[in-house]
């Protein structure tokens, strides 16, 4: 299995998510969002660094929503940026829009 330490968020796709998010032992970040969507494009840079500081003890992915349908109606995914944390295979906790990074760190912290 593939691990992220680079700091850059791996793209996962409906193809994958089952191997790379729901088979993955450690917790998982997921970022669901779309190259059209501002909010999505302004969280990019926080998600980048949570990739970075968070490297070997969380990983973080990316999907696009609008080449992902399958995935996005699976999980009820209906507001651009949503951020959702997986834990053992099932998703555990969520953040939907575009929030300051402590919102999302707090998410982790009580997950890890």
């Amino acid at each position: 299995m593939q691990h992220t330490t680079t700091g850059h968020p791996q793209a996962v796709t409906d193809a994958d998510f089952a191997e790379q998010v729901e088979g993955a032992s450690e917790l998982v970040l997921v970022d669901f969002g779309a190259d059209w969507c501002g909010p999505c494009r302004m969280m990019e840079p926080t998600v980048h660094a949570l990739a970075t500081e968070y490297a070997g003890r969380v990983k973080v992915v990316t999907m696009d929503s609008d080449a992902n349908q399958q995935t996005v109606a699976r999980y009820n995914v209906r507001s651009l940026p949503t951020f959702m944390l997986f834990k053992g295979g099932k998703p555990v906790d969520q953040v939907i829009g575009a929030v300051p990074r402590p919102v999302l760190e707090r998410k982790i912290q009580e997950h890890v």
